[in-house]
């Protein structure tokens, strides 16, 4: 049985959806507050974190910075603030996926079975992550897919679900080219809803993690007109 943990203020609303996600065959935990979410968080476990940004205590942006801190669980802010700002400063913050109240619970069910479908198809994997990745003695940027960190020039770096999916893609296939429609399926699957904005956010964000001058950046390439590639210190002195 996966593991959803609600962190929301509105009683009627957290009890809706944890009632509508019972009936789904998810255990749930529910918190009305951020301090409460993050003991629950750490004891609970989660598979996946739905998280109010309007909370008593925290701002939920700032929360969620708190949890990446700690956390790599897939995060899906449920929120009223529908701006476009919002949600990219949530996304930038370590969100996962953003879903606008009012909304759709079988939405709701197919975006967090998504996340979930794809955080556990990588745990069959972990062991031969680095065989996957092509060895070479060079390589500045690895993946701790144990810990779910990518080690960029011999320091881990914290990276939300999304972005590691990401740079496995990406590290796993050296110089291939990827649409934006390419990289939408590789994070989410075909039965949930992301946008091309949102990768391009997912994109600012890594190279701000693993490029020494993200403004030209050295591994993460634009291809344009196309999407996006990944290079290696090999191919780029080439």
């Amino acid at each position: 049985m996966y593991k959803i943990l609600v962190i929301e203020d509105d009683v009627m609303m957290s009890d809706m959806l944890s009632m509508y996600m019972s009936e789904e065959g998810y255990e749930i935990k529910q918190a009305e507050n951020g301090e409460q979410g993050l003991r629950l968080l750490e004891q609970f476990a989660p598979d996946v974190v739905l998280l109010d940004l309007m909370l008593p205590d925290w701002d939920g942006t700032e929360l969620c910075i708190r949890m990446r801190q700690h956390s790599s669980v897939p995060i899906m802010i449920v929120s009223m603030k529908s701006e476009v700002s919002e949600r990219v400063q949530a996304l930038r913050a370590g969100a996962d996926d953003y879903l606008c109240k009012p909304f759709s619970m079988h939405e709701l069910s197919a975006r967090v079975g998504a996340l979930i479908r794809r955080a556990r198809l990588m745990q069959p994997a972990a062991r031969g992550q680095h065989e996957e990745v092509p060895e070479q003695s060079e390589m500045a940027i690895r993946l701790d897919a144990e810990r779910r960190l990518l080690l960029v020039r011999g320091n881990f770096v914290e990276t939300t679900f999304s972005e590691f999916e990401l740079m496995k893609l990406f590290l796993t296939h050296p110089g291939k080219v990827f649409s934006r429609e390419d990289l939408i399926n590789a994070i989410r699957g075909f039965d949930s809803f992301v946008t091309d904005r949102a990768i391009d956010v997912h994109i600012v964000n890594l190279r701000r993690k693993v490029e020494k001058n993200p403004k030209e950046p050295h591994y993460i390439r634009t291809v344009w007109g196309v999407g996006y590639k990944y290079v290696t210190d090999v191919e780029a002195v080439n």
